[in-house]
């Protein structure tokens, strides 16, 4: 057992997924060429104005409104001050004093058990440019600086000093994720940067009430880096208090390819940023009626969500765990399980065989799917009236998936029909049971499994046409007299 107590404290910057920047009219592209999505406002021309994006402050309140928070109604704009390469103004507009949002929760499930985790503030800001290295940064000759991402909308959401394992911070992040998606206010994803998360990490002695120094970790894109990266830092500051080393406020990156995390700089205080309101913006007053309009856009959140599958059609709590990963793949479940009427069925085929096409959180590629909730429901509907086989139903899907036929349209090509015609398979099993005579005579000496053997010859004898339960009963009826 650890004589120490970990302390975790999340920020999470998601970048909203509005048509253009904070504070210009420029797209916000992911993938563009470098410094092609930029103007004089993202650039930081002097003379310039920058303009609050409304789409934005909407998203912000919605995210507020869906983790408990309390929106502000009166807050503003700050200029936070450090020189950095890729920020052209060398002050980032955010908020600071005034934020957007204060005093929310979110309920996490880890370690067997669920709790809330305190949600300190939600805040607006803009992006800051990228630098490109030739090379390793270390020993990279130059560097080059795209401004595309400069100015993007971000939604940054800092967590109260809650958390105390590895696994609950990644429980944390994938639940958060989780609203972002079903909210649509954000992709969720983490690869290309619209979702970064930096985690502030110390420890201190079992029984202390103060906590001890502060590390903040950078560059942790995956929920599994997220889980090393503190696993790692656990370990290492554990080992620096055994030994009597000093522990300094500093911010470290994670090297996944090391599995390490690697001093990055020095951790700055607030009042290093020196903030002060930001004179080239308004203050924004976020009237009531403006909230309870984002109010009522608030779709049906992940956690209720689940918690209705498991009530409204039975699903177990995996199943519907997976099925509500994102806000298309539920909407998807939801109206195939309605068309068809068997909302089991509809899970199976959903969870074992449509998500080997569609990534579960992909709202755009569930969307595009190609097979169609209609599609599936009428799939279904030939099994369930005997027209094919669960074999055969296989088999169509995947020919569905490949031509985006239906169902019908493959079955009636192909002279899929299913075959329930009792001498046509009469004369099938006869053919079956004189080429297995040994295994007749083990099914009549007690080997029930036997008769399991037979069904499968009959069937693959018929190409998986033959109607299962026919050849069950001809089989029975017939290996009596044999």
């Amino acid at each position: 057992m650890s004589a120490y107590q970990t302390i975790i404290g999340l920020e999470v910057h998601a970048q909203l997924a509005t048509r253009t920047k904070m504070f210009c009219g420029c797209r916000p592209s992911f993938g563009a060429e470098p410094n092609t999505q930029t103007c004089p406002v993202c650039q930081g021309m002097p003379g310039s104005l920058p303009v609050i994006n409304r789409r934005a402050i909407e998203y912000g309140i919605m995210t507020a409104l869906a983790i408990g928070c309390r929106v502000n109604v009166h807050n503003r704009f700050a200029r936070k001050h450090y020189y950095y390469p890729d920020m052209p103004k060398n002050y980032q507009i955010s908020q600071y004093e005034e934020p957007l949002a204060e005093h929310g929760h979110l309920l996490i499930e880890a370690g067997g058990g669920a709790r809330d985790v305190g949600i300190q503030r939600l805040h607006l800001e803009e992006d800051v440019g990228k630098l490109l290295h030739e090379g390793a940064l270390e020993t990279a000759p130059s560097s080059e600086v795209d401004f595309n991402r400069a100015g993007v909308p971000l939604m940054e959401i800092v967590s109260k000093p809650d958390l105390r394992s590895p696994d609950e911070a990644a429980a944390y992040l994938k639940a958060l994720r989780a609203i972002l998606i079903y909210l649509r206010v954000c992709d969720g994803n983490m690869e290309e940067g619209s979702l970064r998360c930096d985690a502030n990490i110390s420890l201190r002695p079992i029984g202390q009430a103060e906590y001890g120094t502060k590390v903040e970790i950078k560059n942790m894109n995956s929920f599994r880096n997220v889980r090393d990266a503190l696993d790692h830092e656990i370990r290492r500051q554990t080992r620096a208090l055994e030994t009597g080393e000093r522990i300094v406020q500093e911010t470290r990156l994670w090297d996944p390819d090391r599995a390490v995390t690697v001093s990055m700089r020095s951790k700055e205080f607030a009042h290093d940023y020196r903030y002060f309101p930001e004179p080239d913006l308004p203050p924004l007053d976020v009237q009531p009626a403006w909230i309870e309009e984002m109010r009522e856009r608030l779709p049906e959140l992940p956690g209720a969500r689940r918690a209705r599958f498991q009530a409204e059609y039975a699903l177990s709590a995996y199943d519907a765990d997976i099925l509500t990963q994102g806000r298309g793949l539920a909407d998807y479940f939801e109206e195939a399980a309605r068309g068809s009427g068997k909302p089991k069925a509809v899970a199976n085929w959903v969870l074992n065989e449509l998500l080997r096409e569609v990534p579960a959180d992909d709202d755009r590629a569930v969307a595009a799917s190609p097979i169609p909730p209609a599609h599936l429901v009428g799939l279904l509907r030939l099994m369930d009236d005997g027209t094919i086989s669960g074999k055969i139903a296989k088999d169509v899907f995947e020919k569905m998936v490949r031509s985006r036929d239906t169902a019908e349209a493959i079955v009636r090509r192909e002279g899929l029909t299913q075959v329930a015609d009792e001498g046509a398979l009469g004369a099938a099993v006869d053919a079956v049971l004189a080429a297995h005579a040994k295994v007749v005579e083990d099914y009549k000496a007690g080997k029930k499994a036997a008769l399991g053997f037979l069904v499968g010859q009959v069937m693959k004898s018929t190409q998986g046409k033959a109607n299962p339960g026919v050849v069950n009963r001809l089989l029975m009826e017939k290996l009596p007299k044999v």
